[in-house]
């Protein structure tokens, strides 16, 4: 088991002011657990939990690509708290363009903040649930880690990235008693597809027609999406207490849908592919 049942567990969360990540604490202080929440603004991470019991809350403002700030947030959570049982990796944003649009300093900035950030957490993270020889580590991807589609390669570079890395971590970790779980979400309601948290390339060009419907259409979605982050924030919360559930976790059933298509053309590739693989070891 490596959720425990007999005291509240403490959690460390990224991302926490706005959407599944908000939730997500919002859940957690309610069932009575230990929260450590990360967010690049305090203010606005207590607006949107004014309606949850705050006395187990240690709001954090952390800028997680800075690591020596992570390092002073888990000292921090170590010393309110007293252990540290799951970390969530949740903070993110999306960006729609195409990869021809896309500029070096955009491209740094997700893989920063996805990627550089994630590891930075896990670096200062890890060594505490590794000595216990007890813990989760949830990293929050997307269905766009798994596959990908016009207009949303960098985001998906960052999620692909981050899968493998969680991938290679979940190997790793099996040996000190603590599971790794990557929860790839479809579309949720939140303001996930408002300009909140959508960023758009600085350098478009008119080359593109259909990724700019494609990115009105996705505005235009928002509020209509089929996910319920309420649910997921559930969802994700008895997949840790349950000590059960496979590395990838997907949520929604668009999501699932997604990953189908995937295995499928994966399968198709291969089967096409297969002849001339062969053909290429020494002889």
């Amino acid at each position: 088991m490596t959720h425990p049942t007999d005291t509240p567990a403490t959690w460390f969360v990224t991302g926490t002011s706005r959407g599944l990540g908000a939730e997500l604490v919002r859940v957690l202080l309610r069932r009575g657990d230990h929260v450590a929440a990360t967010t690049r603004s305090v203010d606005r991470l207590l607006g949107a939990l004014s309606d949850a019991p705050t006395d187990q809350l240690l709001p954090l403002e952390v800028d997680i690509t800075d690591a020596a700030a992570v390092d002073a947030a888990v000292a921090a959570t170590l010393d309110r708290f007293g252990r540290l049982d799951v970390v969530v990796n949740n903070a993110g944003y999306g960006f729609i363009g195409a990869v021809e649009e896309t500029t070096d300093a955009e491209a740094r900035q997700m893989f920063d903040v996805q990627v550089f950030g994630a590891w930075n957490v896990l670096r200062s993270t890890v060594p505490h649930l590794r000595a216990a020889r007890s813990g989760h580590i949830v990293n929050v991807s997307s269905i766009l880690g798994l596959t990908a589609m016009p207009g949303w390669g960098l985001y998906s570079a960052g999620k692909f990235a981050l899968n493998g890395m969680s991938e290679a971590l979940a190997a790793e970790m099996a040996d000190f008693g603590v599971a790794v779980t990557i929860v790839e979400p479809g579309y949720f309601r939140t303001d996930f597809l408002t300009t909140d948290s959508l960023t758009l390339p600085s350098a478009a060009t008119d080359a593109y027609p259909g990724i700019r419907e494609m990115t009105e259409q996705h505005l235009q979605l928002q509020g209509s999406q089929l996910g319920d982050p309420v649910r997921g924030a559930e969802a994700l919360i008895d997949m840790v207490v349950s000590g059960q559930g496979p590395l990838h976790q997907l949520l929604g059933s668009d999501a699932v849908s997604l990953a189908q298509g995937k295995i499928d053309a994966l399968a198709a590739d291969l089967e096409a592919g297969h002849d001339l693989a062969l053909t290429t070891d020494h002889r």
